[in-house]
């Protein structure tokens, strides 16, 4: 049977004020939202920290940011956490584990009641809502008995550590699904002659005349290989006077700013009659000569990416820019189409099984949050 009793009854506020010294390193803490927990922000030296003086965490303890609360910002501060420094904006409690087990608090506090609770406890306009440490401690939750309080920590436990193993278990199988890929593709592209991108995938412009009064739907896309993304609208006011130029399906596409960390996809037919700017460059293969897959899989390769990367001079980010001479200029490997078609039909093969397994990884992680509200639910904290 629960009771329900005040916050403050098991949490009790840290002083443990501490001099910053400026010549000693200190690690930092940053608070995850939505009960991610808290996580090593980084290591700065002292003088780096403008207050001269910061509260220091202790394991075990229960860590809130002010100003996220409300969002979910909060956890217990991890052993290798212990004796970081956090500003005033992070608060510290001393939990009181004759009343709460920790562990089973750190469990409670992933809940929506626990989110809505710090929401109801945080006051202020919008810019500056923070969590009023009076009102949260004086909200009240429901409390098994630690008796209670041990089985529901051991059944979630228990299946924090089934979903945590089949994580790892998806998460090898895609591994070892890409080093198959990569060994079949290094078997397609074994004895084949290199030749210029502006033979194997002409670089190809489809200018577009702007009307201040149309709109035109933006592509992306993304770095490390991850595909496209489609952005808002522009409107052709928005445009102006910069060069627009139309994507079609199965467009090799290069974002020339980014091309060195793998910013390369192909048009999907989602994607067909979008537009991008001059920084992004479509290359049509010729359909006897090279498969758009395959030459995408290639520059994800090492070898690939070290051939954008060479491509690409300047210096980090948007000073490194892909020389459109230089990427026509590019040797790419081109076996016969029929093998590149063959490694094609292992990619396809690879996606579904992907999909699956991706399917299968939201499941998993559905679980931990269903069981909570399953647990928890009807017992919501009232102010």
């Amino acid at each position: 049977m629960s009771q329900t009793i005040t916050i403050e009854r098991f949490l009790t506020k840290s002083e443990a004020w501490v001099p910053v010294a400026p010549d000693r390193h200190y690690k930092q803490i940053t608070a995850r939202l939505w009960g991610k927990g808290l996580t090593l922000r980084g290591e700065v030296p002292g003088a780096a920290i403008a207050a001269p003086r910061q509260f220091c965490a202790k394991a075990g303890q229960f860590l809130i940011s002010r100003i996220d609360a409300r969002h979910g910002a909060f956890g217990i501060v991890p052993v290798e956490l212990d004796g970081a420094l956090v500003s005033n904006d992070f608060p510290c409690f001393d939990i009181d584990a004759s009343t709460v087990l920790p562990h089973y608090f750190e469990w409670y506090s992933r809940t929506s009641q626990f989110v809505d609770l710090c929401r109801r406890a945080s006051e202020g306009s919008t810019n500056r809502v923070r969590m009023k440490e009076e009102k949260f401690l004086k909200m009240t939750v429901p409390l098994p008995s630690l008796d209670e309080q041990r089985r529901i920590v051991q059944r979630l436990d228990t299946v924090a550590a089934l979903v945590a193993e089949r994580r790892r278990a998806i998460e090898a199988a895609e591994r070892e699904t890409h080093a198959l890929l990569l060994k079949a593709f290094q078997r397609a592209i074994d004895g084949a002659p290199l030749r210029p991108m502006s033979e194997v995938a002409p670089l190809v412009r489809r200018p577009v005349e702007i009307d201040l009064d149309g709109t035109y739907p933006e592509l992306g896309v993304r770095s490390f290989g991850k595909g496209t993304f489609h952005k808002p609208d522009l409107s052709g006011s928005e445009v102006g006077n910069k060069k627009l130029f139309r994507i079609n399906a199965g467009d090799l596409l290069f974002n020339i700013v980014f091309a060195w960390e793998g910013a390369v996809a192909v048009a999907q037919p989602a994607d067909d009659g979008r537009v991008g700017s001059h920084r992004f460059l479509s290359c049509v293969p010729a359909p006897d000569t090279a498969s758009v897959e395959f030459l995408r899989f290639y520059f994800s390769t090492h070898e690939g990416l070290q051939k954008l990367g060479e491509a690409s001079p300047g210096g980090a980010g948007r000073n490194r820019t892909l020389g459109l001479q230089k990427l026509e200029d590019l040797q790419v490997p081109v076996p016969s189409i029929e093998r590149q078609h063959w490694f094609d039909r292992l990619q396809t093969m690879a996606r579904e099984a992907r999909a699956i397994r991706t399917s299968t990884a939201r499941d998993v992680e559905a679980l931990v949050p269903a069981m909570l509200h399953e647990i928890f639910n009807g017992k919501a904290a009232a102010a």
